[in-house]
């Protein structure tokens, strides 16, 4: 399917520079660029390349001045990077849904399978399941007895949603991931460690993204939640009775551990660890390979480092940290002068 540049700007409301009739079917990277594709500047490092890119239109930010007449046809907007992304979910939503269940697939008599729905060979969907409309479920993946999920769900293939979880609608669950396992409860006893049976569920609100190979698990008692709109990327693991709260965007190989609270629009970078049993406030940014040992109670806060602080103090402290060789000697032979003159 085919669009016009003065089509595209009509619905991403931006305008026209240069040829409002060049048309396009397909993306590319700015460096990739072809002829019939359509591309974004929104990092500077790029600027060179929207002058001789040869696809035929790219999405620019209004602001930016350009030093020579571009190639390509320029369609200028406040944010380049959103548009493209409601380009991209635009085109995603056009392409065919499957619909049916595969011959292959085993789907329990007490089951209920909402309308328009696709369940792949393999796929397990377990006694009293309720599965919402318009949901597609891909081979091998796994669905448990109660398990509730709302309409337009996609899970991929490997998927295992464990019995009695609960999501909402519009949930995407990527491969191999996990819902609802047993939370890491175990007592110790004289004889080893006892195991503290695990009978909560997983509660995903509307909206979620989990990647893939990713581990949310059950509740000892009540639930783990991962509300509204939260975004967990690839290989993430979320313990028991964790509570994500809505908007927040976590990357990849974080570990929360037991019991946390994480606030709504956090944003954690990869390798992150938090403790069991705290809390982090609303709107905390965490960068990369954090660990957060105590309770954030300021909203807003950007922390890094092993224990997480505050970003600028840290960055601070880095900076003597590097000097501490030199500074090392030099009280060395402070130490020195005094023992000589004494």
């Amino acid at each position: 399917m085919e669009f016009t540049a003065k089509q595209i700007a009509e619905f991403v409301g931006g305008r026209v520079e240069g040829n409002e009739l060049a048309t396009v079917n397909s993306f590319a990277k700015i460096e990739e660029g072809k002829e019939g594709a359509i591309t974004f500047l929104s990092n500077p490092k790029y600027m060179h390349y929207v002058y001789d890119t040869e696809a035929s239109v790219v999405l620019i930010n209004e602001d930016v001045e350009l030093e020579r007449e571009a190639k390509p046809t320029l369609i200028r907007v406040k944010n380049a990077y959103e548009c493209v992304a409601r380009l991209l979910q635009l085109y995603e939503s056009m392409k065919p849904r499957k619909q049916g269940v595969d011959p292959k697939a085993s789907i329990a008599a007490t089951a209920q399978v909402g309308e328009g729905c696709y369940i792949g060979p393999f796929a397990v969907v377990g006694e009293g399941a309720v599965i919402g409309n318009g949901c597609q479920i891909e081979a091998h993946a796994v669905v448990g007895d109660r398990v509730k999920m709302g309409d337009d769900c996609h899970i991929y293939s490997h998927v295992t949603i464990y019995h009695d979880c609960v999501l909402g609608h519009r949930v995407t669950i990527h491969a191999g991931t996990v819902i609802g396992a047993d939370g890491f409860g175990f007592a110790p006893t004289p004889n080893g460690f006892e195991k503290i049976p695990q009978i909560g569920i997983v509660t995903i609100e509307d909206d979620v993204e989990i990647g893939a190979n990713t581990c949310v698990d059950r509740s000892t008692m009540g639930s783990t939640y991962i509300r509204k709109g939260v975004k967990l990327d690839n290989l993430i693991q979320v313990a028991h009775n964790v509570e994500v709260g809505e908007n927040t965007v976590i990357a990849a190989q974080t570990g929360i551990a037991g019991s946390a609270k994480i606030g709504q629009w956090c944003m954690m970078g990869g390798q992150v660890g938090v403790a069991g049993h705290i809390t982090v406030a609303d709107q905390t940014h965490v960068g990369a390979q954090a660990g957060i040992t105590n309770t954030v109670k300021k909203p807003g806060q950007t922390i890094i480092g092993s224990p997480a602080w505050d970003a600028k103090g840290f960055m601070k402290s880095a900076a003597v940290f590097r000097h501490l060789p030199e500074m090392y000697q030099q009280i060395a032979e402070l130490k020195r002068r005094s023992a000589n003159e004494e």
